[in-house]
């Protein structure tokens, strides 16, 4: 089993590195389900991207994405620094979304085979 981190950066929705993370992220999930064990760690405006009840009027809808990867096993964590931050902590996440440390991001980082930013 290989694990693979994401750490994603950028802001949901106003470019597409959010988008492309998830993308790729799902595509890596059907692809190599049974090979892999994916986690994804958002930080700065990423957090706002695992926030519950997004209705972006047209395109891509990220909450979902983020809840695909959740029931298929992936764990998303949001930077609680960030999210206290950005008054986001006693906010509903997605399903699935919790909120993270960073000491749980240096363990993640340590045992990730590959790690990839957004």
């Amino acid at each position: 089993m290989q694990n693979i981190l994401f750490i994603i950066h950028s802001a949901p929705y106003g470019d597409e590195h959010f988008f492309s993370a998830l993308r790729l992220a799902l595509q890596i999930q059907e692809q190599h389900k049974n090979a892999v064990n994916l986690k994804l760690f958002l930080m700065s405006d990423a957090v706002l991207g695992g926030l519950a009840k997004q209705n972006p009027g047209e395109g891509y809808h990220l909450q979902q994405m983020l809840e695909i990867l959740t029931v298929q096993g992936a764990a998303v964590k949001l930077c609680k620094t960030c999210t206290n931050a950005r008054g986001l902590t006693e906010l509903p996440l997605a399903e699935g979304v919790e909120i993270g440390t960073l000491i749980e991001l240096a363990d993640w980082t340590v045992e990730a085979d590959k790690v990839i930013n957004f």
